[in-house]
């Protein structure tokens, strides 16, 4: 039906006030027409314990979970299996706990005793701020910490009930803290799971009996295109695609230096060709096999066909036991045409616990993150953590490289762990002392190329990606 109106003042003033309450009232009633509680305030109908025995008791209307001592992670799952879906809820937690609500998460009697595994939305009032973050629980730890995300950061509420917002659509996972957009993160790792409220682990006297608490839990699995909010542009997303990239990265700007297949791109840092054995690739993994422990003395390093000057390299590595390997830039081949490896800055891998070399050089700068010789990886991005976040051997690490200008930066796993200006006398001096010192103007180069280790050992990649500035 149509209806014709006059163009007059008083005529749009009534449209406009007639759209007004379709929105406040018709708009509201169909959403929440398709919104379900997944806590119905009285009990824990469709929920069970799982782990650890922390107690999980219902009071005024709230989810109220209580620490203990001497137990491990303690979660309280949802019966349901959920795959894409928006959920939110309010939480309180003591500011001396951590917590975390699972979603896409298992509990298998084949993985570590029934241990629950999936993807946590941080719940974290320490001075670290990473609430809304994405953890990944009992298998690959953070996925997007907030180092990157100040005002995320800064958006918990201490003493207070906060309203999160997850919204988990095809490899979508996106999270907000009161109204702040702070997790925007892709990956194709678990496509479904439940969902589980935590009561961590402690292991202070004085964090026992504290407690966290849960109400207003709903969860929209209809119509998510409709009631789906936007991302920031402001947030930076964070891709674990397997060796392909998000229509985020394109718009930005990176394309992918390795193609998942083939040597395309690639060849020897010694030689015009990529080299015929000692290099595997297979099911979009590039590997170096193990030889004897040596600098290049097997296949030998290979480098990137381009040469680049500013830019923003990304890749993922996976580690043996006892490994040595690394990732070069600037880099000049002809600098060494004789044994050992071509000569560029280095983002140092390394098993630390296991490789002598963890322990020579100067003050640990030779250790997994570090600028190789040079400075020694620390965690820059929140203070007083003596942890760079390692992965473990067992699980694919990113190692993420800025060049602009002089000013170079390492990040291990979205850690900052170095940064240096190398147009510095600091840097010059640095050098003077290192095993670069015969080379002149080393890491100063305008351009070079970017290259993969051969250092005896067997050492993983994929995802190998780069912007230009």
């Amino acid at each position: 039906m149509q209806f014709k109106t006059r163009n007059t003042f008083g005529t749009k003033t009534l449209l406009v006030s007639f759209s007004l309450i379709w929105l406040l009232f018709v708009a509201p009633t169909s959403n929440a027409q398709e919104w379900k509680a997944l806590f119905n305030g009285k009990d824990l109908q469709g929920w069970q314990a799982l782990n650890g025995n922390a107690e999980y008791v219902v009071k005024n209307g709230e989810i109220v979970g209580t620490s203990k001592l001497g137990i491990p992670n303690s979660f309280l799952a949802t019966s349901a299996s959920y795959s894409d879906f928006i959920l939110e809820f309010d939480v309180w937690i003591d500011n001396s706990l951590n917590s975390g609500v699972q979603i896409r998460s298992h509990s298998l009697p084949e993985y570590k005793n029934g241990k629950v595994f999936g993807y946590q939305v941080e719940i974290d009032p320490s001075s670290r701020g990473f609430s809304g973050g994405i953890y990944y629980e009992s298998k690959r730890k953070w996925l997007y910490p907030l180092t990157e995300n100040k005002p995320a950061s800064q958006a918990f509420k201490h003493g207070s009930w906060n309203k999160i917002r997850v919204q988990a659509i095809g490899s979508h996972i996106q999270t907000w803290v009161n109204g702040q957009m702070a997790s925007r993160l892709v990956d194709e790792y678990n496509s479904s799971g439940f969902i589980g409220l935590q009561v961590h682990s402690i292991k202070r006297d004085e964090q026992a009996g504290k407690q966290v608490k849960w109400r207003n839990i709903r969860i929209l699995t209809s119509n998510l295109a409709e009631y789906a909010l936007p991302a920031d542009p402001k947030v930076k997303e964070i891709s674990y695609l397997v060796n392909k990239l998000s229509e985020y990265e394109v718009r930005q700007g990176y394309r992918l230096l390795w193609d998942g297949k083939s040597s395309a791109g690639w060849r020897g840092a010694k030689s015009d060709s990529f080299p015929s054995s000692g290099w595997n690739i297979e099911d979009g993994v590039l590997t170096i096999l193990a030889t004897d422990g040596g600098e290049s003395t097997g296949p030998g390093d290979i480098i990137t066909v381009d040469k680049f000057s500013d830019f923003e390299l990304i890749v993922d590595f996976k580690m043996t036991k006892g490994a040595n390997s690394g990732i070069k830039y600037l880099v000049d081949p002809s600098l060494n045409k004789g044994a050992g490896s071509a000569i560029g800055l280095e983002f140092q891998i390394l098993d630390d616990k296991l490789h002598p070399d963890a322990k020579q050089g100067v003050l640990g700068n030779r250790t997994l993150g570090s600028a190789y010789d040079l400075i020694t990886s620390e965690n820059l991005s929140f203070g007083g953590a003596k942890h760079r976040l390692f992965k473990g051997l067992e699980h694919w690490n990113r190692a993420r490289i800025i060049v602009k200008g002089g000013k170079v930066e390492h990040w291990l796993n979205d850690i900052k762990v170095v940064e240096l200006d190398r147009y510095s006398q600091i840097f010059g001096a640095l050098v003077k002392y290192s095993k670069y010192q015969k080379w002149p103007d080393f890491g100063r180069l305008s351009q070079g190329h970017i290259l993969l280790q051969d250092h005896g050992d067997t050492v993983h990649f994929r995802s190998i990606k780069i912007k230009e500035f």
